[in-house]
């Protein structure tokens, strides 16, 4: 039985085939669920309204994989594409699974990990065009440390931004129409990892080369695990016209990386973050999937992590239809009104006005400083149509 929550391939969502194939191995404790092979998750994503997938290359076939073993798991997974019709939106690389990246990728200490780092994402970036991904994610999982002194930060930005120019210069030199999208985390598996939040990835952005190439895809569970506020975080990433992907989960506050199914957690802040993305499509701002990087927890067999999945997508829907009837509602205009949120919008400086005409400007400090923002009344607003009784 379908309702209004029930997801189709117009939503455009997608998923990682490293989320629902986890076997749900952690740090204590083998795997609880069988391995998977990608195809079958391609098959059952489409089953359940999935629009895309999203690829790390062993996700697909193995790092250790002949060259026959690689082509024929590469085959099996492009006719589960063909067969149901579902796209591959974003790739990336594994740069952290594998012994030989245990200082990382781009920034390994050793010279001969590094270059072997750069091959190995050239080799997927080509069958990433070969399947239409237009966004190539960059997680840095393990580019950091744990002790201060065993990394020379500072080569290891330049180290950084060499890999991101080599790359950018790469798919530009093979005609390749893929962007880039950085993926901050602060920690985990590393102590620290280099570009820790959504800022600092901006900023890294704007030293490289090619810095159109690149922007950012932050997701829920990392920027939250930093203390920040995700839906934030989103708008500026949109101000910069840099949101060129979406990872979205369920975490609740800045512990590990819990990636739980989206709308889990952070209720308030899921909210805020379909929100903000909503926003984002309606400005023509953010045209990528709706993409879910979770976990379907080690307590689930296989049905459960189907159930997780699908819950991923009927969360957004129903937090977007709340959010739709939000900023419908006549008492939020107004509420938006008493709080003068759309005074932000109109300059601090009339045109033609200069600092200059600002010296020994009068106001009433007084009337101002006592008067309040209203801010509560349309908090509470947001909680009555979160919590349904609006």
């Amino acid at each position: 039985m379908s309702d209004k929550f029930t997801p189709t391939p117009e939503d455009k969502f997608s998923f990682g085939i490293w989320t629902v194939g986890w076997a749900a191995q952690d740090v204590f404790g083998p795997a609880t669920r069988a391995p998977m092979a990608a195809e079958r998750a391609v098959r059952k994503l489409a089953e359940i309204g999935a629009y895309g997938v999203n690829f790390h290359d062993n996700d697909v076939f193995d790092f250790d994989a002949s060259e026959s073993e690689r082509d024929e798991r590469i085959s099996a997974f492009r006719k589960a594409l063909d067969e149901t019709g579902l796209k591959v939106t974003t790739a990336t690389t594994n740069l952290f699974g594998h012994p030989i990246f245990k200082d990382g990728g781009f920034t390994h200490n050793d010279r001969e990990v590094r270059r072997f780092a750069i091959a190995k994402v050239m080799r997927n970036l080509d069958l990433a065009a070969e399947l239409g991904a237009e966004v190539y994610v960059c997680w840095g999982g393990r580019e950091g440390a744990e002790s201060g002194g065993s990394k020379d930060v500072q080569s290891a930005m330049a180290r950084m931004k060499e890999a991101f120019d080599v790359l950018g210069d790469y798919v530009v030199s093979q005609g390749y129409d893929i962007r880039f999208a950085i993926e901050p985390k602060p920690n985990e598996p590393r102590g620290n990892i280099l570009l820790p939040t959504l800022g600092h990835a901006l900023a890294f952005i704007n030293e490289l080369e090619r810095p159109e190439l690149v922007g950012i895809n932050p997701e829920i569970g990392h920027e939250e695990m930093a203390g920040l506020d995700y839906a934030a975080g989103i708008r500026q990433a949109l101000w910069h016209d840099k949101l060129y992907h979406i990872d979205l989960n369920g975490q609740t506050g800045p512990r590990y990386d819990q990636d739980l199914r989206f709308g889990a957690g952070n209720v308030g802040g899921a909210f805020w973050v379909v929100d903000a993305v909503e926003e984002g499509i309606a400005q023509g701002k953010y045209t990528g999937p709706i993409h879910f990087d979770f976990k379907p927890p080690r307590t689930e067999d296989d049905e459960g992590v189907w159930v997780s999945a699908a819950a991923c997508m009927r969360n957004y829907l129903i937090l977007r239809d709340k959010v739709k009837a939000f900023r419908a509602d006549p008492a939020v205009q107004d509420a938006l009104k008493a709080a003068r949120v759309d005074r932000l919008a109109v300059p601090t400086l009339a045109e033609g006005e200069t600092a200059a005409d600002l010296k020994g400007i009068e106001v009433d400090v007084a009337g101002l400083a006592a008067k309040g923002m209203a801010f509560e009344h349309l908090d509470q607003l947001a909680l009555e149509h979160l919590y349904g009784v609006r």
